[in-house]
């Protein structure tokens, strides 16, 4: 297991990316945030998400967590369109069982999509060269 105080690699590519980082929160009950982080273990994860996942060319997705707050980043080629690929990982088989079997463990309205659900946060700093 990666060790947060030593940082966490990150994948490298041949060129420029894309970011997007989003929010969500959890809902507050212990026994429900295990099982969330267990249902997204390596073990876990359904491998038809993570196909779809990658379907609509996204090329790297990570979660972190602190408490009930989940905060994601999202890496794309430069080209990448969110909301054509937001709306094509709606589609894809079993995306929509997943969705409505996460919002269990999240606070959001059975039946929204990953896109409804996850919520896009606006860069406010970076280091500027």
């Amino acid at each position: 297991m990666e060790d947060k105080q030593q940082g966490y690699k990150v994948q490298e590519y041949q060129g420029p990316v894309k970011r997007y980082c989003q929010i969500l929160s959890l809902k507050d009950d212990p026994a429900l945030i295990a099982e969330y982080r267990k249902r997204h273990s390596e073990a876990e994860a359904w491998p038809e998400i993570l196909a779809g996942i990658r379907e609509v060319g996204i090329l790297e997705m990570e979660i972190y967590i602190q408490g009930t707050n989940l905060f994601m980043i999202v890496e794309t080629p430069l080209d990448f369109d969110w909301d054509t690929a937001m709306a094509k990982l709606a589609t894809l088989p079993r995306q929509a069982e997943w969705e409505d079997y996460m919002s269990i463990f999240q606070q959001a309205e059975p039946g929204a999509s990953s896109a409804e659900k996850w919520q896009l946060m606006d860069r406010m700093f970076h280091l500027y060269k």
